[in-house]
């Protein structure tokens, strides 16, 4: 009998919260974002809400209208080995450019955490934005790498990674102390790769983990993006604020996987979400006014002002509609904004609102309010097949997803659309995903053959 289908929770962990004003809240442990136990405590958090995945972003550069949430953080990688050792059964993805890092260490160090996680590690693959400006400098380079061509470099990159991970077959390592035969020569192969963008002899000094490869995970929403991501991801991360929206996105993409021959039910697409939960309506929407408050008008134009230059926002303040500057007409060639222009120019939100969604904190009316309404709301999105899934973006932590996890999760559990207990110990058993096949293995590399951790 089939597992019925249950929606998919991931944990975006990020300082005080994904709303810029968030460590001006009064309970707010303003230097979280560099205090390993607050991380440690958030990911126990979400495992104890049965969350598949705890999700860590990434930037390479700042300057200082940066968010506050990227101006002070751990390097992510670094940061899911740590929380590796505080859990056991979520899983741990890190985000990783494939523009500013050779493939070789890449490969190493996520195989090391997956194996230190036993087999519990994914790769959130961006090529990475150039938001401050200065991401190439801080690398050796004056320009950064263009768009279309950062994305054609990271498909070589990838197949090399992923090529490196096949180093080793899954028996290579015998350890046969009477024969003194540590490990079967045949069983050991170099990659040999001579692209367009790298050399990589290998082999890989470290073996396959227990779930293979690590997970693939992709947010692209530009047309190379998507492209990529339909080949390669095997969970798409979106934000789309209107179910329409979501539901078309999410049919189309499906359509796509299988034009590209890829099983869609075996790719899963995350709508990213930021709730505000409250016992009532009025203490939700209350808990929006005050952090919406905390966001003063001088680092909020900044902002705007710097990500749409040479847009000029004298004399306007952040209770301004968007379309009296006329954000609604103008081109822009940032992914992020062209995602949420359809919603600017239909529904002419405040300036406000619009720093909100640039930033990532942005809740709609539907995720403001009581814990029914959140659940209904997200039972409806996975019912219509709007996601597979969601990437809880809380705008204030801890308390954003303590609420989730104490309050909308149990709801969503005895509807039976949440599991009540981790069935499996990898990444993959929490997405029903098969280990990749070793490229050079004789015979299907089947999830039998996996060894399970005890």
């Amino acid at each position: 009998m089939a597992h019925p289908r249950q929606i998919k929770l991931s944990a975006y962990l990020v300082g005080t919260g994904m709303h810029t004003a968030s460590w001006r809240l009064p309970g707010a442990h303003a230097s979280s974002s560099i205090d390993i136990d607050y991380y440690k405590k958030l990911a126990q958090t979400a495992e104890r809400g049965c969350f598949d995945i705890a999700f860590l972003a990434d930037s390479l550069a700042i300057n200082e209208v940066s968010h506050s949430i990227i101006l002070n953080r751990f390097e992510p990688i670094t940061l899911i080995a740590a929380l590796a050792g505080a859990t056991s059964r979520i899983g741990l993805v890190a985000t990783a450019s494939t523009s500013y890092i050779e493939p070789f260490n890449l490969a190493r160090l996520l195989m090391s955490v997956d194996h230190i996680s036993k087999g519990r590690a994914g790769w959130n693959i961006v090529t990475t934005r150039d938001l401050s400006g200065n991401t190439a400098r801080n690398f050796g380079a004056e320009q950064h790498l263009e768009h279309s061509f950062r994305y054609k470099r990271a498909e070589e990159f990838l197949q090399v990674v992923q090529g490196l991970w096949d180093s080793w077959e899954d028996d290579a390592f015998i350890r046969d102390k009477a024969a003194g035969k540590f490990f079967d020569p045949s069983k050991l192969h170099r990659l040999h790769h001579q692209g367009e963008f790298f050399s990589v002899e290998g082999p890989l000094n470290i073996a396959r983990s227990p779930q293979g490869h690590p997970v693939l995970v992709q947010a692209g929403t530009s047309d190379a993006g998507q492209s990529f991501s339909v080949r390669f991801a095997e969970v798409i991360f979106s934000i789309k604020h209107k179910f329409e929206d979501a539901q078309q996105f999410y049919r189309s993409y499906k359509n796509q996987l299988s034009q590209h021959g890829r099983d869609p039910e075996k790719v899963f697409i995350m709508q990213g979400i930021s709730p505000i939960i409250g016992k009532t309506e009025e203490e939700a929407d209350h808990k929006r006014r005050q952090l919406e408050a905390l966001i003063t008008n001088e680092a909020g134009l900044q902002f705007l002002s710097d990500y749409f230059t040479p847009l000029d926002f004298t004399g306007f303040t952040l209770n301004s509609r968007a379309h009296e500057l006329g954000l609604h007409t103008i081109e822009l060639s940032k992914s992020d904004f062209r995602k949420h222009r359809p919603v600017i120019a239909r529904d002419n939100p405040t300036l406000c609102e619009v720093y909100s969604m640039l930033t990532g904190a942005f809740s709609r009316n539907e995720l403001v309010g009581t814990p029914e309404k959140i659940a209904d709301t997200l039972e409806h999105w996975f019912r219509e097949e709007a996601a597979d899934g969601f990437m809880l973006m809380a705008p204030s932590l801890p308390d954003g997803l303590e609420d989730f996890v104490d309050l909308v999760v149990p709801i969503l559990q005895k509807r039976g659309l949440v599991r009540t207990e981790y069935e499996g110990h990898t990444l993959r058993d929490h997405f029903g995903l098969s280990a990749p096949a070793s490229r050079y293995a004789n015979t299907a590399y089947e999830d039998a053959a996996i060894s399970k951790p005890n």
